[in-house]
């Protein structure tokens, strides 16, 4: 086998169905890249499932905007078809057809701890067919506002864990853009995205700067790292955020005050933090007492 790269275990026959590895079993170049770069990250994944499964045994992921379900089926191949007991993957994907064919191929390769479902956002919070909370939610290269929508579904289940790559962000950019010739000469710091190229940039920064800031406003660690593998595409940043009901005031109000500052408070619903909660009348009594 022409593949050293492979790890031990690994199912030749899914490497071949992802066209990773080609029918005689043998690897480009191009392919070499994209296996070091799912390896890179399931090397970030494998301990979160590791530490899920040490606290309650079964592990439940959902792969948000799972598109053909590339990251699902090898995190199924290298830790869950291991596993005892009720261990799951569920890919939420919008188009139907690629449903159909994950549906398919985890059939055929005998990867029964896979569901897929043909979902919206909305619905993928509301549906009865998900647990009513997940270990872990991941969103790879889900593009623009899908990102956002893999958080917003991770916060309404209290996942543990969230694994995010994201990609194409656009929206901030656009509105940015929009509202230059309002923001222009009253900042000196409105420079930085005077010129379109860095209009992009800065509104794709910012954006990822808005979703860690948001997801501390809801209680959780984040760290944010580069995938070795990825250096020459824009779509290299992973956010690892893990819920340790840390304190919310500071970023929520940090979270506000970049939106406010940078023009983006239309965002505000998106990038949502949590509704203070009302003092008590204890509290309430000792503030009006001071």
């Amino acid at each position: 086998m022409n593949a050293p790269e492979i790890r031990p275990g690994q199912s030749i026959e899914l490497l071949k169905e992802l066209h990773i590895l080609t029918r005689d079993g043998k690897m480009n170049q191009d392919s070499r890249r994209k296996l070091k770069q799912v390896y890179h990250l399931y090397h970030f994944i494998e301990p979160l499932l590791q530490e899920v499964r040490a606290a309650h045994g079964d592990v439940s992921l959902v792969d948000h905007g799972a598109g053909k379900s590339y990251l699902g089926f090898i995190l199924h191949d290298l830790f869950f078809k291991d596993q005892p007991g009720a261990s799951r993957i569920f890919g939420i994907e919008t188009r139907q057809e690629l449903v159909e064919k994950s549906r398919a191929l985890a059939q055929r390769l005998g990867f029964s701890g896979m569901e897929f479902l043909n979902l919206s956002v909305a619905e993928s919070i509301a549906t009865d067919k998900l647990p009513a909370t997940i270990d872990i939610v991941t969103a790879l290269h889900a593009c623009n506002t899908a990102t956002d929508d893999a958080i917003r579904f991770g916060l309404h289940k209290k996942a543990r864990f969230m694994v995010l790559v994201p990609c194409c962000q656009a929206e901030v950019a656009s509105v940015l853009n929009r509202n230059k010739g309002k923001s222009l000469g009253k900042n000196a710091l409105t420079e930085i995205w005077r010129h379109p190229l860095h209009t992009r940039e800065f509104g794709s920064q910012i954006t990822n700067v808005l979703r860690c800031l948001q997801l501390e406003a809801h209680g959780y660690q984040v760290s944010v790292t580069e995938l070795v593998g990825w250096e020459h595409s824009m779509k290299n940043e992973l956010i690892i955020a893990r819920y340790q009901n840390l304190p919310r005031r500071r970023p929520s109000e940090r979270l506000q005050q970049v939106l406010e500052n940078l023009g983006l408070e239309e965002l505000g619903e998106r990038f949502f933090a949590p509704t203070p909660a009302a003092p008590s009348a204890e509290q309430a009594g000792e503030k009006s007492a001071g």
